[in-house]
């Protein structure tokens, strides 16, 4: 894969994230981040800048290549771990919580009623 496929590919994502889940707004990267900047979580915007920057110059300057693809390509893929939204921890918490408390009230019924179900067989 060329240095252009990949910067343009793993930019392209990173560009979809900002416009889709923190409204970003603009024609280039730098002018993405700038629009969301308040609304991006603390550290990234350095790194996005990187990318956005090594962008250009593979784009728009004759003859730069990138020296370390491996590199960029492990700060794209972390960018976009980060911009990617998860569920919120309370969110996973509430949904363990209402596990165990069901399989609890199963147990205690099974208890309860033991005797009338091994009867039946």
């Amino acid at each position: 894969m060329s240095d252009i496929d990949l910067v343009v590919k793993q930019s392209r994502k990173i560009e979809s994230l900002l416009k889709t889940h923190y409204h970003a707004e603009g024609k280039g990267l730098h002018q993405l981040i700038t629009s969301c900047e308040e609304r991006l979580p603390h550290g990234v915007i350095g790194k996005l800048r990187f990318i956005a920057t090594m962008r250009n110059k593979v784009v728009h300057e004759e003859g730069y290549r990138l020296e370390d693809k491996s590199s960029f390509k492990a700060t794209c893929n972390e960018m976009n771990d980060i911009l990617t939204p998860r569920a919120s921890r309370f969110l996973w918490k509430l949904v363990g919580g209402i596990v165990l408390i069901s399989t609890l009230i199963s147990v205690a019924i099974y208890l309860i009623h033991w005797d009338n179900i091994v009867n039946l067989f």
